[in-house]
């Protein structure tokens, strides 16, 4: 029997997911035909479930899209030849990536423009880490351990980048001993790691001494949410990744218990899970508020702003989508919103 369960928070979509869902929804709304997304728009299949219920195909190659179809890339970011493909394929490609992600695109090609050799610390088929690996593949080693680091020749001009959604308990041996064997080793003034993985993790280590167990709601292809399960159970906590509510059923909980989500697991996944759980004490805990917004893609903005003036002139009311969730209202609703009206 479960006593008491912690409701964590910050968990659950950070701005880069709320971005590409309500970018998405745009395209689907906007365009009456198939669109094409090139990786799953955001690691959560429930989510990739309910975009192909809705008329989107998710591709993993070039190949696989009609010429001139229609294409969103993913907010895990694309390497820049890929990208071009399919430019040169489609009729429209909007770029959702996640601007924390684009951060170090940047970063990539700044260091590679100096010549300088980059230690990319991911995950290996991640689909973040093959986007940035794909920015300058000639001078970016991707490493996931010391002992990988340690097997490098290549000098001492050495940056050090990170995928976004790392742990910190992943990264942070790596750039100490990076540190060490390289001297002059070049890293981004402000840190790589992604604001919203980071607060999940703090938050979750605040509660840890009131709790025996920790469920965090994601799916296995989310690097961030197995990074906090991997964070509990290295604090010597019972961890569990859930997807969803069927995932309990063989789970023996008891005591004090804590529940969490990854960055692209859709709130009501929590709450369902709460449901089933049905605890004798439900406790709110709130490590710090998030209010980071990013807008959806330029070209996107444009597109909507476009047909807006066309049914302007022509005198028609903007009603798909609602004129509440119009392009200058964007940060005033939510993807949980976006998702429902699908």
């Amino acid at each position: 029997m479960v006593n008491k369960l912690y409701l964590v928070t910050p968990r659950g979509f950070c701005a880069g997911v709320e971005m590409a869902i309500k970018a998405l929804h745009w395209l689907l709304k906007i365009y009456d035909e198939t669109i094409y997304c090139y990786h799953e728009i955001v690691h959560n299949k429930w989510i990739v479930k309910e975009f192909e219920k809705n008329n989107v195909v998710f591709v993993e190659d070039t190949k696989e899209i009609p010429e001139g179809a229609i294409v969103m890339l993913s907010a895990h970011g694309t390497a820049p030849e890929i990208e071009l493909q399919f430019n040169n394929i489609s009729s429209l490609t909007i770029n959702s990536v996640c601007p924390l992600v684009t951060k170090v695109h940047h970063e990539a090609k700044k260091f590679s423009k100096e010549n300088t050799q980059i230690i990319y610390v991911g995950h290996k088929n991640h689909d973040e880490a093959k986007g940035a690996i794909g920015v300058s593949p000639d001078n970016m080693h991707l490493v996931e351990s010391i002992e990988d680091v340690k097997s490098l020749e290549i000098g001492n001009d050495v940056a050090l980048l990170a995928q976004t959604t790392l742990a910190l308990s992943e990264w942070e041996p790596i750039m100490k001993y990076s540190q060490d064997r390289f001297n002059s080793l070049k890293m981004p003034r402000k840190s790589d790691l992604c604001y919203a993985t980071t607060n999940r993790q703090e938050a979750i280590l605040n509660i840890l001494p009131e709790v025996n167990t920790v469920l965090v709601v994601g799916s296995e292809n989310s690097s961030n949410t197995k990074a906090l399960v991997s964070m509990v159970n290295n604090q010597g906590v019972e961890a569990y990744r859930v997807d969803n509510v069927d995932d309990i059923e063989t789970l023996n909980l008891n005591g004090n218990i804590a529940i969490t989500a990854g960055a692209s697991a859709p709130d009501h996944l929590v709450y369902e899970i709460i449901d089933k759980i049905n605890p004798d004490n439900l406790e709110k805990f709130r490590l710090k508020e998030e209010d980071e917004y990013f807008p959806l893609p330029q070209q996107l903005r444009s597109n909507i702003k476009n047909i807006s003036d066309f049914l302007s002139i022509l005198n028609i009311s903007e009603t798909n989508p609602k004129s509440e969730y119009g392009i200058n209202n964007d940060k005033k609703w939510t993807a949980t919103e976006a998702l429902n009206s699908l």
